[in-house]
């Protein structure tokens, strides 16, 4: 268990801050261009990152050429290196930096790992480009043709060199790295594939690359790629400006990918040195290959290639104490992307899955009605909007979908208005069906103490209400020979806020069960500003935006405008419970670190990335506060609402965050315990860091 005083600290949520450089050079001057490395080390340290990666060679400056066959070069080279090194001893930081070396009687292009003043490591580049602008074969042998396993250098005896180096820390095992150099990473298979299968969690690319109209492009192609297939972090930085413009044009890029996705990435063609400081999050990579069992099997079938590599241990004190809060984004909404371009792309993909799924369901079925049950709120709006898009792709009148909007006993004013103005706007067939006198004939039945006049408002009462919804629903799908749509969705069913049975629990077939309430608002809130249903059904549909989360089963206002029951009173904010509920199924992290990630994103109200939420409803939530609904997450997710999960209708998995349904994702034993999860949150600090 964490320490309470350093709960906010990254270093002890299995984060690592790392830094990419790209220094001002010049060409074949390695005085200056080492205190220019030295600098951005030293700011590196300062910005409280364990590892700093420079580029290719930067020690000299790539374009040489030639010259690096000059003795005066290597030796500048090498002083340059002592500089380095003894600048190191008072830094507490893992730095890569660029040189030519002479070893067996060969020029190397090779990385040289540094910490406290010791040479812990030297990694040849492995292949040489020798095309198009190209010519390093005629100034560098590549790795396999050095014999040598250690070498001596500036007085450090028996320094481990090749190109099979895994570097190690001792004090956190997952922070684990692997060198490879420019061209390595651009041929078909990459050293980094066999080092991430060896164990290595983040590999580093100490690159030159000269750049020409939309190169740059294809580097985040060939890094993103990378770092997903090898399920890892790369770090990634090239030669900038300051190098030989004879031939070539250099633009310093340097990027950070993890697992990938994008974390971090230079101001390209910058004249002067850049710094460039980034989050990773290890323990996400570790969890995602302990999940993707294929993993295992790829390492299973290079055993022989694994046994190759060589650990290189080191220690380093990590900066884990006292307040280090990410400067990472992490959206506050997981499941829907903030770039509006982005989300814009999704809104249509999301769509389109749940209109397969449904134009599949009664192509099967040979069935060409839908029976759905509209209340005004998200859930049945969005649903009914997907049905008739599949409507109109199975070329059936939307008038095949019989809409029933069913008041009860605190039906309000406005979701019956808005429920009757959609169904409206859609087209479908739209019908009224009061079901108070069902309910009250069964609470008569059961001897119910409102049957009797007395104003009880228990659970009771309320599952009569929805019970009555869905039985109507079911009884009438029979009568048209229809399948009821159901309109449950994924936050509901990760809270178990839905009536088990005979209740929103069922359906023939359940269309939301992998959309959770966040995105459901994102959504409509795209089919409102695009369009989709033409303007009139756009206001309703801002409409329904606007209306307060009720179940509306309990009367309230007797004006009937407001709703008596809240359900974010009950259950948390969505928005929060949303956050939760990505992290805990998507990653499996611990609760700890969710509420981290949490409070770094949740703790003030500027929304950065998304300017187009109105300042109404711009949230900021305190540490009591994340820990309180995280208690109400974790026990109602892991102890009480898997039952209710175990059995839900068909339903098709629409975002990789998530899908509950024991066939298409989740699978958990019903009668769980959430013990552990509450005991870990109880670690989690009671008030914020600056009170």
């Amino acid at each position: 268990m964490k320490e309470k005083a350093d709960f906010f600290n990254l270093y002890n949520h299995g984060f690592v801050r790392v830094a990419v450089g790209t220094p001002e050079v010049r060409v074949a001057d390695p005085a200056f261009n080492g205190a220019r490395t030295i600098e951005l080390m030293e700011q590196a340290e300062r910005e409280k990152a364990v590892l700093a990666l420079f580029p290719e060679l930067g020690l000299t400056s790539y374009s040489c050429e030639d010259l690096f066959h000059q003795q005066a070069l290597l030796d500048g080279a090498l002083e340059a290196l002592r500089s380095v090194l003894q600048a190191s001893e008072a830094l507490n930081l893992i730095a890569v930096v660029g040189m030519p070396l002479r070893v067996d009687h060969l020029l190397f292009n090779c990385a040289v790992v540094i910490h406290r003043g010791k040479i812990l490591g030297i990694v040849p580049k492995t292949f040489l480009p020798n095309y198009r602008e190209f010519y390093e074969y005629r100034q560098f042998a590549p790795a396999a043709a050095a014999h040598s396993t250690t070498v001596d250098v500036l007085g450090q005896p028996e320094i481990p060199f090749g190109e099979r180096l895994l570097f190690q820390c001792q004090e956190e095992h997952q922070f684990t790295f692997f060198v490879e150099i420019c061209e390595d990473l651009w041929v078909p298979i990459a050293p980094s594939s066999g080092a991430a299968l060896a164990g290595a969690t983040l590999i580093l690319n100490l690159s030159a690359s000269n750049i020409t109209i939309a190169k740059d492009e294809y580097r985040h192609s060939l890094v993103a790629t990378q770092s997903a297939r090898c399920l890892a972090a790369y770090l990634y930085t090239a030669a900038g400006t300051g190098e030989s413009t004879t031939d070539l044009a250099w633009d310093g890029h340097s990027i950070v990918y993890e697992n990938g996705d994008l974390v971090a990435e230079s101001e390209r063609f910058r004249y002067a040195s850049q710094l460039v400081v980034a989050e990773l999050d290890l323990e996400r990579l570790v969890l995602e290959r302990m999940r993707q069992n294929s993993f295992a099997q790829s390492m299973q079938r290079h055993q022989e290639e694994l046994r190759r590599f060589r650990r290189v241990s080191f220690n380093i004190a990590l900066p884990n104490t006292g307040r280090l809060l990410c400067r990472r984004w992490y959206d506050r909404f997981p499941y829907v992307p903030s770039d509006p371009a982005v989300r814009d792309q999704r809104c249509y993909e999301a769509y389109n899955i749940q209109v397969q799924g449904i134009v599949k369901r009664l192509q099967s079925s040979r069935v060409s009605k839908l029976v759905i049950g509209i209340s005004g709120g998200l859930d049945s709006t969005h649903a009914l909007i997907v049905a008739a898009r599949a409507m109109d792709v199975l070329k059936l009148p939307r008038s095949n979908i019989l809409a029933y909007t069913m008041p009860g006993f605190a039906t309000s004013q406005r979701t019956m208005a808005n429920a009757k103005a959609l169904m409206a706007a859609v087209g479908c067939a739209a019908h009224e069906l009061d079901i108070r006198p069902a309910c009250e004939q069964m609470l008569r039945d059961i001897n119910h103490p409102y049957a009797r006049g007395e104003p009880v408002y228990d659970i009771t009462f309320e599952n009569v209400q929805a019970g009555e919804r869905t039985n109507h629903l079911f009884r009438l799908a029979n009568l048209h020979q229809g399948l009821v749509l159901g309109t449950s969705d994924l936050s509901e069913l990760a809270l178990g806020w839905c009536t088990y049975g005979v209740g929103d629990h069922m359906s023939h077939y359940s269309i939301n069960a992998s959309v959770p309430k966040t995105l459901i608002q994102f959504l409509i809130r795209w089919a409102a500003d695009t369009s989709q249903l033409g303007e009139k059904a756009s206001r309703v549909l801002r409409s329904i935006l606007d209306t307060e989360f009720s179940p509306e089963l309990i009367p309230g206002d007797p004006n009937g405008e407001q709703p008596a029951q809240r359900t974010e009173d009950v259950i948390g904010p969505y928005e929060l419970q949303d956050f939760n509920l990505y992290y805990t199924t998507r990653f499996g992290y611990l609760p700890s670190k969710i509420a981290f990630l949490c409070y770094s994103s949740w703790r003030d109200r500027s929304l950065g990335q998304w300017p187009d939420i109105p300042e109404a409803r711009r949230h900021q939530y305190t540490i009591p506060e994340i820990k309180r609904w995280l208690s109400v997450f974790a026990l109602r997710f892991f102890q009480l609402s898997q039952f209710k999960r175990s059995c839900i209708p068909n339903a098709p998995k629409v975002g990789s965050g998530g899908s509950l349904s024991p066939r298409g994702d989740y699978r958990a034993p019903s009668d769980s315990e959430a013990t552990a999860w509450l005991e870990e949150i109880g670690q989690i600090p009671d008030q914020d860091p600056e009170t």
